[in-house]
């Protein structure tokens, strides 16, 4: 892997090439990332790069209704993470992502990652937690066809038989039944990146990218070739 970078989902628009063709694409803000950590063959046995993204507050201090007393909420930073940003030389981050890039040796404590890291025409693989759908039945979760709607019909919306009685006597695994959906890691890979933002640190992906909004994506240079 030769590029990667972190980004968070603004939301989607459209944009018009210069052909005057409407093209539908996501909004990401990409970076800045800031290298934390160099990881070596020689100290970790492998090479890797190790990035923050999105400053955080070390302590969360606030005050009782009294206006007095000094409450420290557990939201901020532990110890050792707060050692291993200060041996970095950078501030608090709240993501920190790891990536194996060919050149990881090149790379400095502090170094900053920007959008400009991928350029117009990239492919990239964009991966995200999808969005939560709650527990949802088996025609929505998996497609399947409703049953008749007659006021005969003993079922309507539910997934039918599971199984024969005497044999196997069971249902098998992976029986596709109603459950929770959603909410779980999806990578949409081949996307073109129409646009690159490098004042704003925007990335125009073209086409959907996984997750809601503020959501976080992790950009990688795609492993997908070409048709």
């Amino acid at each position: 892997m030769k590029k990667a970078i972190l980004a968070t989902k603004i939301g989607m628009t459209q944009i018009f090439a210069e052909d005057g063709a409407l093209i539908p694409v996501t909004v990401l803000q990409a970076g800045p990332c800031t290298v934390t950590q160099v990881k070596t063959v020689e100290n970790d046995g492998y090479s890797a790069v190790q990035v923050g993204f999105v400053d955080k507050k070390e302590k969360i201090v606030n005050k009782d209704k009294a206006g007095k007393k000094e409450i420290v909420h557990r939201h901020g930073v532990n110890k050792p993470l707060q050692g291993h940003f200060a041996k970095a030389g950078v501030s608090a981050k709240r993501y920190l992502r790891e990536f194996r890039f060919e050149n990881a040796e090149e790379y400095q404590l502090a170094q900053e990652i920007k959008a400009d890291i991928f350029a117009e025409g990239d492919k990239i693989d964009a991966t995200a937690t999808s969005k939560g759908k709650g527990f949802q039945g088996a025609i929505k979760r998996h497609g399947q066809s409703r049953g008749p709607m007659a006021h005969g019909s003993k079922y309507h919306r539910h997934a039918g038989s599971n199984g024969a009685c005497s044999s196997p006597s069971r249902v098998f695994k992976g029986k596709r039944m109603p459950g929770h959906m959603g909410c779980v890691t999806v990578t949409v890979k081949n996307l073109e990146v129409v646009r690159v933002d490098a004042d704003k640190n925007l990335i125009l992906v073209k086409g959907a990218v996984p997750g809601p909004k503020k959501a976080l994506v992790t950009i990688k240079e795609t492993t997908k070739a070409e048709a």
